[in-house]
């Protein structure tokens, strides 16, 4: 593909609550096996762009332990690879990335040494499948300066999202970021497509009258000087920045259509393999309409709930319409409802955690011990 990739994984969010207090979001678990950033990777190795460049900040051990290799995605080529771009001190900045117009320009000499004619530049905290090519292919159609690929908003609360408004070819007229309150249900997924020469010079331009933030200071600044289209996406997509977006995300994957969508029809999803067993169900127990990992061991009761890897679920426990992260370790009698529980905590036996408003985020760091 006559293309390279970028994907901003460096964001932060304050709705993801205790979740992003350790890792970044694009690090956060997805579907069992999945990490948020392994989607956009996976979107740009099938569509063959093998130059790839990842801006890591916020929290970034667990993103960069999972991006040691680029093998799990094909990027280990002679030709391109993935690249890993945390902040640094030189001599021109002592800053960490202030935005995401910042970062790149922190990397521009990256991209000045590139040779691909266009830029396909994706967010690390979306869910979605997507062929860049068939988005390169509209963006050289309409002759455009930057197109921007969007959906229609299936959450009420726009607020979070820059949202669109296309005339009838497309074109975007006005773009709003994260506005209270919106006309249009038309938002953005953070998927860009651009010349290579036009961002560098855009970036430049930002940098000189120190503008940090690629939405707000290029796509907005200057929608009515550069040709901006919308291209849209009416396949599935999610953002996982909030808890509630984040929980849902994964009860989708609890519905056969939204898993044949993504692990059977097309291409692959990849990952880092983690070399753990096959999921070993003890007698007694009864698992209903629910993904569980390798590695887990499972004693009690489970229902329409994600269970990741490594978990241990002991007897008589009854865990319902809930997200189970790594290596969490739950004692017998214990009842958990509507909660995501963080990695690698220790749920004592004889426990009761149930979200009657909302989602709970269940913490536990106690002594893992069997009674």
């Amino acid at each position: 593909m006559r293309a390279l990739g970028i994907i901003l994984a460096g964001g932060n969010s304050y709705r993801m609550k205790e979740l992003s207090a350790r890792r970044a979001i694009a690090a956060m678990p997805v579907a069992g096996s999945f990490r948020a950033i392994d989607f956009a990777l996976s979107n740009m190795t099938n569509s063959h762009i093998q130059k790839v460049a990842v801006l890591t900040q916020y929290n970034a051990r667990s993103l960069n332990e999972h991006l040691s290799s680029s093998k799990w995605w094909d990027f280990g080529r002679k030709q391109g690879g993935l690249f890993l771009f945390p902040p640094t001190i030189t001599g021109r900045s002592n800053f960490w990335y202030r935005g995401t117009a910042d970062a790149i320009w922190q990397n521009l000499d990256w991209l000045r040494r590139s040779h691909e004619p266009y830029v396909v530049i994706a967010s690390g905290d979306g869910v979605y499948k997507l062929d860049y090519n068939k988005v390169l292919e509209y963006h050289i159609g309409k002759r455009a300066d930057v197109t921007v690929v969007c959906t229609e908003c299936r959450d009420d609360d726009v607020s979070r999202f820059g949202v669109l408004r296309m005339n009838e070819d497309c074109r975007v007229e006005e773009f709003d970021e994260k506005p209270m309150v919106s006309k249009s249900n038309i938002i953005s997924c953070g998927i860009y497509v651009i010349r290579r020469r036009l961002l560098i010079e855009m970036i430049e331009r930002c940098a000189r009258e120190e503008r940090t933030d690629f939405v707000k200071d290029i796509l907005i600044r200057y929608k009515d000087l550069k040709r901006i289209y919308g291209y849209k996406m009416n396949t599935y997509w999610s953002n996982i920045a909030t808890v509630e977006s984040y929980y849902q995300t994964n009860m989708d994957f609890l519905k056969p259509e939204i898993r044949d969508y993504f692990f059977r029809q097309g291409d692959r999803i990849m990952t880092k393999i983690d070399d753990n067993p096959p999921a070993k169900y003890n007698p007694g127990c009864v698992v209903k309409n629910s993904l569980v990992t390798s590695g887990c061991i499972i004693n009690g009761t489970v229902e329409n709930s994600v269970i990741f890897k490594k978990v241990f679920i002991g007897s008589n426990c009854c865990i319902r319409n809930s997200i189970i992260l790594n290596d969490v370790y739950i004692g017998d009698n214990t009842h958990i409802e509507n909660c995501v529980v963080e990695s690698r905590d220790t749920i004592r036996a004889n426990s009761y955690y149930c979200g009657d408003n909302g989602i709970r985020i269940v913490l536990e760091k106690g002594d893992r011990y069997v009674i």
